[in-house]
């Protein structure tokens, strides 16, 4: 790391920025609430708006500028709209555009310029000149005051880009700065960096052919950039600080089918383990060749405790794509939404966190109103199967009147909609919904002690739901029992086969769902922040869980089961059928910071890894964690603002996090291996 990067990294972590933030009034009045404007020529109004309002404010040695001065912006719609767009129509989250990766590489290679130049005329084409100009107008406002400092070198960069094609890799990181900063000033958020090492490498190559830049200059532009990354992230929606999408995608099959993997992913992996900040979150697309050098890499970030990076297989993920109808060039081409989800950059305007099936609850209501009257376990599992069919077909029937407000600015990043006039909000060419199946591990565990305990022992199943009603209390001996019933995690066929039912039974439940636009529904093994609501509606469980216990993040075993080590727990949790529930949710596995005391630590946890992607895994996430500081940071905050913690798909800061997210955490390393 430079002395300019030190210096910058400082001054950012110190927020001196936030001295030229401004907060605009409370309930500001748009101009234009009342003037019978479309929705997209509201959002580009109030696009322009945001933009001019920003205030060109610069770092001491700045290399990649933009900051945010204007922290909120006021809503596109008046309370009463609001309102009665919300009766008429199902909103997603904020009601924005998100979670999408935008076509970074083809609006930095036109410039913005030519693009507006080939715009026709409309509404939708004039809302994208109007952002265009309006972003235009900020980027001269900062080369002016890069002039007014003196740093002609800034001014120069400013000059062209993101107006003109970049030259250099440095204007393109710079263009890339701006062109991601606007889509924020719209109101669309999570919206990814996508293949970040694809669509800037031949930048960086080229100058580094040229001799325009060597290893270390270059290194110090890409750190100066991950640094921007996290400037403005406190301003950024999301269900907790750090939830924010931007995550970046490493390596990986290209859509022509050669390797991806280049220098400038390697440059990133080594920037994110010098800086040690939460943005950007690394996803590192791999494949059964793979180099072990390369899962070495990725280790030494998971020794440092950021929470990535995140694996994704190709071997699962391109070919699992296919098959639900993704052109192959398109299915090589994947990156990754704001936590796990898989989704084409530049062609989807798919929605992968659209709901969640509650599995855990699922076979926990079946056990409950069913069991006393089932024969056998087949009488149980077809009680549950017709119950997920019935709940995939609630949830999306429920999202049928979607309403998403438009996007211009972002519609510029997708294939077609210029040339169409159709804003991205309506709809791109894949157009899928997915579904996170969440407590897979604890519904598996509780049918695997149905069968023993019930079935096999003869437990009446009216003494087991009385002690699950009570909590167990006054049953200890039976809550025992149960526990040491088979549990997923620990490669056990008695448990495992029911994680694999259950995901089955979940993909055959999407199997030829439409949504209202056309696309497919698709399962996951995500939880998102689902694991601590869905938990909260549980009471005490069939495996002896008693009520209050929170399910185990995405796809994980239960949080209180003794596991008999890494190797099994991969084994578990690679036997399900992950091709068919490929909306992604990773394996998430909790490391001690004690498995790298010793030098071959490294290698070891590279070689696991790899285990996991020859087995067949699809994602797999790992965390080093620390119970004692981790404790002490839920303490004393104020001695512990830079520690990292992987929440569900994303890291933060452990001291800015609810509390309920940071006792899961905590319980979750209790549970290391």
């Amino acid at each position: 790391m430079t002395e300019r990067i030190q210096r910058l990294k400082a001054y950012q972590w110190d927020r001196r920025h936030h001295e030229a933030r401004r907060e605009l009034p409370e309930g500001m009045a748009l101009p234009y609430r009342d003037e019978g404007m479309s929705d997209v020529a509201r959002v580009a109004l109030r696009t322009k708006m945001a933009l001019d309002m920003e205030t060109p404010y610069l770092f001491p040695g700045e290399l990649i500028a933009f900051t945010r001065t204007v922290p909120n912006l006021p809503f596109v719609f008046g309370d009463e709209e609001w309102a009665e767009i919300r009766k008429a129509h199902y909103i997603h989250e904020l009601g924005n555009v998100s979670n999408l990766s935008p076509g970074y590489g083809a609006v930095l290679s036109k410039g913005l310029l030519a693009i507006r130049d080939g715009l026709g005329e409309g509404g939708l084409q004039d809302a994208m000149r109007s952002s265009i100009d309006a972003l235009l107008g900020l980027t001269a406002r900062y080369r002016d005051a890069a002039l007014s400092a003196g740093d002609a070198e800034l001014a120069e960069v400013l000059g062209r880009v993101p107006a003109l094609p970049p030259r250099t890799f440095r204007e393109a990181l710079q263009s890339l700065r701006i062109l991601h900063f606007a889509m924020w000033c719209e109101g669309d958020y999570h919206n990814t960096l996508g293949r970040f090492d694809q669509y800037m490498f031949p930048y960086l190559r080229a100058d580094l052919d040229a001799g325009r830049l060597d290893m270390d200059a270059a290194m110090e532009l890409l750190e100066a950039f991950f640094l921007a990354c996290n400037r403005d992230s406190d301003l950024y929606p999301g269900m907790q600080q750090g939830d924010n999408g931007q995550s970046i995608v490493l390596g990986g099959m290209t859509p022509d089918g050669k390797d991806g993997y280049n220098l400038l992913s390697e440059m990133c992996l080594k920037a994110s383990a010098e800086l040690r900040l939460i943005d950007p979150k690394i996803n590192l697309r791999v494949n059964r060749d793979t180099p072990i050098e390369v899962y070495e890499l990725g280790t030494q970030l998971t020794k440092l405790g950021l929470g990535f990076p995140q694996y994704e297989n190709d071997d699962v993920a391109i070919p699992a794509l296919e098959a639900l109808g993704y052109e192959t060039p398109d299915a090589r081409d994947y990156a990754m939404a704001a936590c796990w989800e898989f989704i084409i950059p530049g062609k989807g305007m798919e929605i992968p966190n659209i709901g969640a099936v509650p599995l855990a609850g699922t076979v926990d209501a079946a056990i409950r109103e069913h069991l006393a009257d089932c024969a056998g376990m087949d009488d149980l599992k077809s009680r549950i199967r017709s119950d997920l069919f019935a709940q995939v077909r609630e949830i999306v029937a429920e999202r049928a009147d979607l309403y998403v407000i438009p996007a211009p600015y972002l519609s510029l990043f997708f294939e077609g909609c210029a040339e169409t006039g159709r804003d991205i909000s309506l709809g791109c060419k894949y157009n899928n919904w997915g579904l996170h199946g969440t407590g897979l591990a604890p519904a598996a565990d509780m049918l695997a002690a149905v069968e023993q305990a019930v079935f096999e022992e003869g437990l009446p199943a009216g003494e087991l739901i009385a002690a699950m009603d009570a909590n167990f209390e006054g049953s200890a001996a039976l809550r025992a029992r149960l526990r040491a019933c088979p549990k997923v995690g620990n490669d056990d066929d008695r448990a495992d086969q029911y994680a694999v039912w259950l995901l089955d039974a979940f993909a055959d439940a999407v199997e030829g769902v439409r949504n209202s636009r056309g696309g497919i529904v698709r399962a996951g093994t995500g939880s998102a922040m689902y694991y601590i609501s869905h938990a909260a509606e549980l009471g005490a469980t069939a495996d002896g869980r008693p009520a209050g216990v929170p399910l185990p993040a995405n796809y994980s075993p239960s949080l209180d089961v003794k596991l008999n080590g890494p190797v099994s727990l991969v084994k578990s949790f690679t036997k399900p059928h992950l091709m068919r529930a490929i909306n992604g949710g990773p394996l998430t596995v909790e490391f001690s910071e004690s498995v790298f005391s010793q030098e071959e630590s490294i290698e070891k946890v590279a070689q696991l890894v790899r285990l996991f992607i020859l087995r067949g895994g699809h994602q797999l996430q790992l965390n080093t964690v620390n119970r004692d500081r981790l404790l002490d940071a839920q303490a004393h905050p104020e001695n512990h603002r830079n520690l990292i913690v992987r929440v569900w798909g994303w890291s933060g800061y452990f001291v800015e996090l609810d509390k309920c997210y940071q006792d899961h955490i905590i319980r979750r390393a209790e549970l290391n291996v």
